[in-house]
């Protein structure tokens, strides 16, 4: 195993979190887990070009914060085909990269970017003497290592509002917070349940969700999308608990779509709705986010299957927004903040 893998943020956490079942940098390329396939099949897509890696992302082979670690693991492949030293020529490729990569899914680019920014600055900063690949390693694994101490903070917080048996419904993959979230529970002995929305079309919570809750070792209940409002108007939610693909500096959460009727059904439940993550500088006012539209023919098909008929049209848009008055809290590095605080 790489030698960058000791010392790693991820002890304990489901296999399918675990930094090489993501993205990883090795021998020449990153070898994505491909998400379009899992849980049936575990296949792997190499990628050994930062095209490649952007073309993946935008494909959807991988998703949710896997999006980032792919990104991250770009980043080692362009330094690592660059060569050389830690030079300002060298520098300036590593940013054309990122804008590259970054750009893969335009919701999140300017959080991508700037995250991958950070990274490049941390590698210009180091001894001009080590080898360009060495100082890029190094930045992409402590920037790795700290997103996930840093999830772990976040996912702490949550777990601090929770009853001793919590009925937890979450909506597609919320990644790190989830895991995170499971984590924690278990350790301080909750007696956590899971409910989790299969998440079409993609179907990221019937697949990805799920998985890391029977990994984690938590009972694990899918329900359609649809059916979020009958379990709470039953008494058999207790919160809703979500990560964010932005969450705007007023307190407006984009994520998958169909996250903002579960929060109105929340609020109408009086059940509280908890997002974690970090907010975004890049995006002050949540009127500016971009919500990305992918393919209305997505929305047809159900595992490259048409459900159907000719002449239907689709319609997809990757995200909804959540306004701030149906947030509860936003979990973040610095506490659980009101959505008008951040």
């Amino acid at each position: 195993m790489d030698q960058l893998l000791t010392g790693r943020a991820d002890e304990g956490l489901a296999e399918f979190l675990r930094y090489e079942n993501v993205a990883w940098y090795q021998d020449g390329a990153v070898r994505i887990l491909d998400r379009r396939k899992y849980p049936t099949e575990t296949t792997y897509v190499s990628c050994t070009s930062v095209e490649e890696v952007r073309d993946a992302i935008h494909d959807m082979v991988t998703q949710s914060g896997g999006v980032k670690i792919a990104a991250f693991q770009a980043l080692r492949l362009h330094a690592h085909q660059a060569g050389g030293l830690n030079s300002g020529e060298e520098i300036e490729g590593l940013r054309h990269a990122a804008q590259i990569v970054a750009n893969a899914r335009p919701t999140t680019a300017p959080q991508v970017m700037q995250m991958l920014g950070s990274i490049i600055d941390k590698a210009a900063n180091m001894d001009a003497s080590l080898p360009f690949a060495a100082a890029v390693d190094q930045a992409v694994m402590e920037a790795m290592n700290k997103r996930y101490h840093d999830f772990r903070v976040i996912a702490s917080y949550i777990v601090d509002q929770l009853p001793d048996h919590p009925r937890i419904l979450t909506h597609c993959f919320a990644e790190l917070l989830i895991g995170f979230v499971l984590l924690i529970a278990k350790e301080r002995g909750l007696c956590l349940e899971l409910i989790c929305t299969e998440t079409r079309p993609y179907l990221q919570g019937a697949r990805f969700t799920s998985t890391v809750g029977v990994q984690t070792g938590v009972p694990v209940t899918l329900i359609t999308d649809g059916m979020p409002g009958a379990l709470m108007s039953e008494g058999k939610v207790d919160a809703v608990i979500t990560a964010a693909d932005v969450i705007s500096m007023d307190g407006y959460v984009a994520n998958k779509v169909g996250t903002y009727q579960i929060a109105a059904l929340a609020h109408r439940h009086h059940i509280p709705y908890y997002v974690g993550g970090y907010p975004s500088t890049k995006h002050p006012f949540g009127k500016d986010i971009v919500i990305e539209k992918r393919d209305p023919e997505d929305v047809l098909k159900v595992d490259g299957k048409r459900i159907a008929p000719l002449g239907v049209k689709g319609y997809y848009p990757a995200f909804d927004i959540t306004p701030p008055e149906l947030v509860t809290a936003i979990s973040t590095v610095d506490g659980l903040k009101g959505p008008n605080e951040l």
